[in-house]
This record gives structure tokens, sequence and C-alpha cells, in this order.
């Protein structure tokens, strides 16, 4: 039989094995197989939502990583706890099915059996017997349950809000799912419409998601991402009388209450409802112009993508009501406009042109005035140099407060409002409750029934899952109402309490429901009477590594530590957090091209000429971009055809070998072949250069006497310093270094096979092992292994091997590199000048020597004439 390296045969052959053997089940306390012994380690991956394209060679990248990780702690010791699962609830499966023509019970099925397939092909030590599907009954059984629970407690409501509506796909979609006023899925222009909705009041958290983010090991990039978007704000509420309206004021936050007496105008959001009752006559068609046409603008395009401020007058004034109403100062003009939003803090805010930059902007476009109540610090930028100052100084212009430091000036500007009664501190937030309502089919159905009095009763516990109807026509319907409305014999229920009649609920949770809190179901996921057992989430939380896209850094990751501190306060979990660490890998992208117009074209659709490229429908030059893989762009390449090409340990190689794993890195099809190379010169180094020989060289399965010497002792030195190299690499998951490591004592071992113990040869398989595992389990066995090498000691580097009793000397003539030698650490001057003379023996020929430079441990350099 051929010994020549055949990954296709040895891939499947070992994961064959792994599956048969369940090699990596981990098992639960109280399971006869569980071993109270060792500490427990839970890698976790952002589970995926299964598309029906299937994987493409970006998105395992995240997935190796882990699976690295996770190999790493079994051969240190430790249970690991590392579970595949599938989001398959959602708007994207069910209009993937809607496309198809199909149900998307069944294209989830066919969908998930192909990311099955992907993941277990790229070799990813997956406990496959704890897989979770969000769509499965038995597992939404669970998400209705704490649905229920956090509906108990108070934290959901039922409220008319203005929400985006995408008239293509037929459903609500939250702020984040909009860009520019058009749906992020498909790209259709989205509207504004009321509609009542069930909410999450999770601003109730809002102080606890804010301040025990410290609690944990997270980058500080999506830590400052969370705050920004929790947006904590101290600061007081004003109330400002409106003039003609008696008894009527307009209040707002500020968290600059010491301004009070620089502001010029007043500005309110569109949707205000004060709008109606304060524009003028004379006004009002310019005002409702204005309204109609910013409802339709999305937050982002209001605030941060707005480059130029606009507004309208409403021709009525506030008044300022810390100044006397005859003041003239006091009278102050409001506006309405699209960069303050109704759904932060009050929805209006007073305007101080001379200390807000936005401010600023606007009163200099409409030639408003612009007062310095704040005196920068000397030296300091302010109004009399034309510059917006927005620090902390002394107040100026502000009678009540004159001189005072910003600190005292707020203070004492909140203290006034209090005894006036126009004014109270206040602490506001720029997080919203959460929507949490859909207009569609394929979601978990909310276990609550609409009593004929209006009155709403959760289904009870035992009667849980409330399960989806079998439809046949589950689109959406063209008005809007949700598809579950249409099937009435679902719809039309008993009250568990009276028997009276009842309707279900015919909205459905969004697809973030089943991702809030599914690190908990892996941990014992075939629990039937409760979503897990106490002694799992005890023994395995909380998540010791977490890894996944930074385009999850706010909304599932907030949504997930909402519900986990909703549990956790109830007793059912003992974590306050959910993830201890989290990761988030770089992303992998593929060229891609653009022409004149920034216009990205189809990758299939260039050809190269030249030195550069033409678009061949329009043969016009294209430019060569970088971009994220997609199916608009053709440049999606399939893990399955590189795999089939190089192998799968391979593929985990390179993807692991291009930059570490926090970083970004561009699919290069050149690059690849390299750790084929290295993974051929592994296996000949170990099974031997001869195609018809033994499956293993004989040589290494002897053991080797006494301690190394000659040429093995250099071995194991390069050896120990590849194992700390490949030790290190864990710290910052920079497993790139980690290869290279590898395949520098590669390098020197190729040199001198015959030197190689079966020692060395078998710890340089353990530690390539988390790497490329199928070839690493194939080699172990040759070596007389009958046990997983999954579950061998991770080998240690040896500290007195990394004490190298050789250098490499340096040696110059008259400056310049002319040789290297090796030299010992204890020569002495004497001894380093004569290797090094014997080294450049022919640069030296003929010439004088005039001086010798001897620096020990480092260098010889000549002097010469």
């Amino acid at each position: 039989m051929s010994q020549a390296y055949d990954p296709t045969t040895i891939e499947t052959r070992w994961q064959q094995s792994w599956l048969k053997r369940r090699t990596f089940a981990v098992a639960n306390p109280g399971d006869a197989e569980f071993d109270a012994g060792k500490p427990k380690y839970y890698v976790l991956d952002m589970f995926p939502y299964p598309s029906g394209s299937g994987l493409h060679v970006g998105h395992p990248v995240g997935y190796i990583g882990s699976d690295i990780v996770a190999r790493r702690k079994r051969m240190d010791g430790f249970n690991v706890l590392h579970p595949m699962g599938w989001d398959a609830f959602g708007l994207p499966a069910e209009q993937y099915a809607i496309d198809r023509g199909q149900h998307p019970r069944e294209t989830t099925r066919e969908n998930t059996e192909n990311f099955r397939r992907q993941l277990r092909l790229i070799g990813l030590s997956y406990d496959w017997d704890r897989e979770i599907n969000t769509s499965d009954p038995a597992y939404y059984r669970w998400t209705q349950w704490i649905f229920a629970q956090l509906y108990d407690r108070g934290l959901v409501y039922s409220a008319d809000r203005p929400v985006w509506w995408c008239p293509e796909c037929k459903t609500v979609l939250a702020n984040e799912e909009v860009i520019n006023g058009r749906c992020e899925r498909k790209d259709h222009p989205c509207v504004r419409r009321p509609l009542k909705q069930w909410m999450f009041r999770i601003t109730a958290y809002a102080d606890r998601l804010l301040e025990e983010l410290e609690t944990v090991d997270w980058p500080e990039s999506i830590k400052s991402m969370q705050r920004e978007w929790i947006g904590r704000s101290e600061g007081a509420e004003i109330d400002f009388p409106l003039e003609g309206l008696d008894g009527e004021s307009l209040t707002v936050f500020t968290t600059r209450p010491d301004t009070l007496f620089g502001a010029t105008f007043m500005v309110v959001a569109p949707e205000h409802p004060i709008v109606q009752r304060l524009t003028t006559d004379e006004q009002r068609d310019a005002v409702e112009r204005y309204v109609e046409a910013a409802v339709n603008k999305s937050d982002l395009e209001r605030t941060d993508l707005a480059k130029e401020k606009t507004g309208v007058r409403t021709g009525g004034f506030a008044l300022n009501p810390l100044l006397p109403a005859d003041d003239p100062a006091a009278r102050i003009p409001v506006f309405v406009a699209d960069y303050v939003l109704y759904s932060y803090g009050t929805g209006a805010i007073m305007a101080v042109p001379g200390h807000d930059e936005r401010d600023f902007e606007f009163a200099k476009q409409y030639d408003l005035s612009i007062i310095e109540v704040v005196r920068p610090p000397e030296g300091t930028p302010g109004l009399d140099d034309g510059v917006c100052f927005t620090g902390h100084g002394t107040a100026v212009n502000s009678a009540p407060i004159e001189g005072k430091p910003t600190p005292e000036a707020t203070a004492e500007t909140i203290r006034l409002l209090g005894e006036q009664d126009c004014g109270r501190p206040k602490v506001t937030y720029k997080l919203r409750d959460w929507l949490f309502s859909r207009q569609r089919y394929w979601g978990e159905p909310f276990p609550l029934l609409h009593r004929e009095d209006g009155t709403v009763l959760r289904v009870p516990d035992d009667q849980l899952p409330v399960e989806l109807p079998e439809m046949e026509e589950f689109t959406p319907s063209a008005d809007g109402s949700p598809p579950l409305a249409r099937a009435e014999e679902w719809v039309n229920a008993k009250d568990p309490e009276t028997g009276a009649p009842a309707r279900r609920d015919t909205d459905t949770m969004p697809g973030w429901a089943g991702s809030c809190w599914y690190w908990l179901r892996f941990m014992d996921p075939h629990n039937a009477d409760a979503a897990f057992s106490e002694e799992a989430e005890k023994y395995w939380g909380p998540v010791d590594l977490y890894i996944g896209g930074a385009s999850h850094a706010v909304l599932h990751l907030l949504y997930a530590r909402f519900w986990h501190k909703v549990l956790f306060d109830l007793g059912v979990v003992s974590q306050a957090e959910p993830f201890q660490k989290l990761f988030n890998q770089g992303i992998l992208t593929a060229p891609a091209y653009k022409d004149e117009t920034g216009r990205k074209v189809p990758s299939d659709e260039v050809r190269p000429e030249g030195e550069g490229y033409i678009h061949e429908p329009t043969g016009r030059a294209v430019e060569q971009i970088t971009a994220n893989m997609s199916k608009t762009l053709r440049n999606v390449i399939n893990p399955d055809d590189v795999i089939a090409e190089f192998g799968a340990d391979t593929f985990r190689l390179y993807e692991m070998f291009m930059a570490p794993l926090a970083d970004g890195r561009q699919w290069d099809p050149q690059g690849i072949s390299g750790c084929r190379r290295f993974i051929e010169r592994v296996w000949r180094l170990v099974v031997g250069k001869d195609e018809d020989g033994p499956p293993v060289r004989p040589d290494l399965l002897q053991e080797a006497d006494g301690e190394p010497t000659g040429p093995t002792l250099e071995l194991e030195r390069q050896l120990n310093r590849a194992l700390k190299r490949v030790d290190d690499s864990f710290e910052q998951f920079n497993f790139n270094t980690a290869i290279a490591a590898m395949m520098t004592f590669l390098n020197e071992a190729v040199r001198c096979p015959e030197a190689l113990t079966r020692s060395q040869a078998e710890r340089l398989v353990c530690a390539m092992s988390p790497f490329a595992p199928h070839v690493c389990e194939e080699l172990w066995s040759r070596l007389g292994h009958e046990t997983s090498v999954c579950y061998a000691p991770w080998p240690q580097a040896d500290a007195k091997h990394l004490i190298d009793d050789e250098f490499e000397l340096v040696v110059q003539v008259m400056g310049k590199l002319r040789g290297r030698a090796r030299a010992s650490r204890t020569a002495d001057k004497a001894e380093l000048e004569r290797l090094a003379r014997e080294t450049v023996a022919e640069q030296l020929a003929g010439k004088q020597v005039v001086k010798t430079i001897v620096v020990p441990g480092r260098l010889v350099n000549f002097v010469v004439r």
C-alpha cells in the first residue's frame, strides 16, 4: 500500500472515527462519564444562521480559531464544552424560503444539513450530541418560557410606536435594519407607520448593562460601542413655558444646565406632539412639508450622516424660566429640525450655539445669535477666536452663576431650577426599549392570549410550546397583517382559566429571540423538564471564550446580556454576565473590481489585460480592490472546493497562517500551496520518503537512550524554541506565529532527519494537532498510539533547552557583513577572533588587519587596509 500523503482518505477516516467514537462529547455533572477532577472550559462560536449559500472561506476563520483553542484545552486536561447549533428562525430564513417557493421548515432542514456537512469537513471538534436549532419546538418552548418570565416581571408591554415598515418584505424592521431609509437585506425603500408592538423594557437594566461591562474581559472597542449605544447622560430637565399656550411648557434634557443663559433658540423633533399646537398659521405649510420629509429618514440619516443641519421656524416662542418675562433675552424662538430625535431624551433641546458644535453650525446657517456663557481657561480658544468652546470653564453672562467654575455653576443652576419649580436633576439614556414584534410567519409565536375584554393572559407553562401552525400559504399579507392571523383554527383558542373564547397573538418574535439564551441550552440540551439544570449551569457558566464578528458588537451582545441578567435576578443562572472573554476575529476579504464611477462589477466579468483589468461586457478598464465575499460580486470561494484540492488540514493552516486571528486578511490562492508543502514535509519526516515502505520510520518506533547529544541536542533546542512560540501564540491568538515556529523547526529537522527521536516526533505532532488535526491523528496512530492525539498531554517547552550554549557570531570586515559562525557562549575574545578569522579568511587574504573589534556574544569586526 502506498504511504504517500493522501488527505482525502486520511481526513475522511478520522472524521468518521471522531463521529463514531464521540471523541469530542463531554459529560455533564451527574452523568456516569463525568470527570469531576477536571477543570471546565467553555469555548463558544457565535452560532450561524444557516443560509442557502452555505459557508464561504471567510466564515470558518473564527470557527477554526476557536477549534484550535478547544483542542489545546482538552490536551491541557480540561473538560471542554465546544458546541454548535443553528440560529434558524427569522426574516432571512423565511425570505429565502419564499424566494425558493418552499416552506421555511424544509429549506432550514436542507441548509442546516449542508452547514453541518461543511463544518465536519473542516474537522471542527464540536460536540454534535449538543446540537440545537432555534426553530425546533423543543428549543423554542424554553424561549417562550423565558419570554413569559420577563412578561411576569413587567418587562414586556404593548405600545403604539412609529416603526419602520418595509412594503416589500411586509414587516417591521428595527432602526438598525434600515440604512439610509432602505431595508438592509434587500435595499427596498422603507416608510414610517404607527403600529402596536410588543416592547421589552431593556431601559430598566441600562445602568447594570453599563456598570457590569467592567467585570468582563472584552475588547475595549466593543465596550465603548456598548457604552455609546446605552448613552448614559447626567444633567437636568428644564421646563420652558410656551408663549401663547397657557399652562403648557416644553421640557428639555441637558447635560449642561449651566449654559441655560446662552440658549438662543430651541429645537423640537418633527414627531413631537407640540409641533402642531406651537406652529403659527404663517409657518404651517412650511412646517408640514418639512415634517413629512423628515419622518421617512432613518435616525442615522438625521444625525450622524447629515452633512448639513436643516430646520424650519415654527413661529412659536418659549421663555427662559430663570429670566424675567420682560427681559428680551427670555424670548426664545422654536424651530423644528430633524437632527433632534423624538425617541431620545424629551424630543426637544435648548440650543446653546456658543458651546455646542451642532447648535453652532445651525445658528451660523440661520443667522441666529451666539452668546458666550462659558469662558475657556486661559490659552484655550473660544468665541473670540471664532471657535465654539464645549469644555469646562467659568460662567459669564449668566447673572445668578457669574464667575463660578462649571461644576459649581451646574449644581447652582439645578438648585435654582428646583427652587423655581421649573427643573430637576435627571439621568437619561440613548438606549430605547426593544421593539420585539414581527409580522412574519417564521418565528417563535408569543405565548399570549387576548381575552374578549381586551386583557392579555400568558399561556401557562404546562401548555408550552405554543407551536407554529402548519401553513401552506405563509407569505406576508399585502396589508401588513401577520400571516398567522389567517390560521383561524390556530388563532381561536380557549382561556385556560375560564374556558371562554380567546385569541392567540398573531405576531412572532424577531430573529434575535433564540440567540438571546442559546449558550445556556448548550449546557443541557436534552433536558425536557427545564431550559437547563441548575447543576449544569453552575458547572459550565459563564462562557469562558466567546468568538464572533465585531458586527455583533451592540445588538446581539446587548440583548443577550439583558436576558441573562433577568435570569440572574430570577435565580435561574448563577452569573450576572454570560460571556467572560470575548474575541473578535478579523474579516477575510477577496479580490473585487470597480469601474471609474466606483460601481463594483462581478468578478467573473473581468479579465486581466496587460498590467490591468478589463470589464468584458463594457470593454472598460476596472480597478482591482478588496471586498467582503458576496454573491453579488461573484467573488465567493467555497471551502469545499479548496478542501477537495488541498485538504482540510491545509485549509485550516492557511486560514490561520495569513494573519493573527484578530486581523483582517485577504484570500490569495497562490499562498495556500506553501501550507500543503509544510504538511507533506512533516509527513515524510515521520513516515519516510519511501512511498512503498512501512507506515512509519522504524527508528521512530524506538525510544532514545539517555540525554540528547550532537545533532539530536540541537534539534531538541530548536523544538523547545518552537514549542515556546506555539505556547505564546495562545495569549493573543496569533496562531500565524505558531505555524511559523513549527515551519522553522521542520527546516532544521529535515536537514538531519536521522537525528530526530521518537519523543521529538511525538511532541511535534501533539503541538501541531490543534492546527492540522487529521494528519496528526494519522501520524500519532502510526507512531503506535491507540488513543486519540486529542487527549494526549500538551507538550511543554523545557526551560533548560531554551538557553542556548551557542550563539550566531556575526563577522564583519570594515563594518560590512561577510560571514556568520556558531560560537560557544563561554568563548573568550581570543577564541572569537580566531573563529572569525577562519570564517572570513578569503576576505582577509592579502590585507593587513589594523584593528579587531570583538563584542562578546554578538560580533567581530576587522578593520583592514
